[in-house]
């Protein structure tokens, strides 16, 4: 498949630094992701409302763990994985017992490959950096693995300003861990 080759190339580009080819990366899986979400979904026999939380907590996935993926490996299985961990936290969130076809989300997994990491104090050091609305939303949903709905109910704001306030934070956390 043309597109899955594709993201591997993108993913390099912007592990590398290449901010444009990140943002066709974003572009481009997020509506296979929010496919395969709503397919999950309605298999465990769920409404297919909450997708779009589980795509945010994909893609944010993605974007804290992004130094994890083994520029050698393809990145489809490595983003399909983190997808099916999030499908299933959300599944299980609403008390339902969870059985998810890999096959459905990807045809192979990657080993995980041990690689340099960044220390606890060294993500709080970078969060304690940013302005107090991005710092919550960000430790509520990556942190605390809260939803977006669940985020702004919790912060009294809209799930748009909790939506913005995540992609602000997570653009200057990547900006901030480029430079370093």
């Amino acid at each position: 498949m043309h597109g899955r080759r594709e993201w591997t190339e993108l993913m390099r580009a912007a592990n590398a630094g290449d901010r444009a080819a990140y943002a066709r990366l974003l572009a481009a899986i997020a509506p296979v992701l929010r496919a395969a979400a709503r397919r999950g979904l309605a298999q465990a026999g769920q409404p297919t409302d909450q997708c779009e939380d589980i795509v945010q907590e994909i893609l944010l996935a993605v974007h804290l763990k992004r130094h994890t993926w083994d520029a050698n490996a393809p990145f489809g299985p490595w983003l399909f994985a983190i997808a099916r961990n999030k499908l299933i936290d959300a599944l299980r969130k609403r008390g339902r017992r969870v059985f998810i076809d890999v096959d459905d989300l990807a045809d192979t997994l990657p080993a995980e490959q041990p690689r340099e990491q960044l220390s606890a104090n060294e993500i709080d050091g970078h969060l304690q950096r940013l302005p107090q609305r991005q710092r919550d939303v960000l430790q509520s949903i990556a942190v605390e693995s809260g939803s977006i709905r669940e985020t702004a109910e919790k912060l009294r704001i809209s799930e748009g300003a909790v939506r913005v306030a995540l992609h602000r934070g997570l653009a200057k956390l990547a900006a901030w861990l480029r430079k370093d």
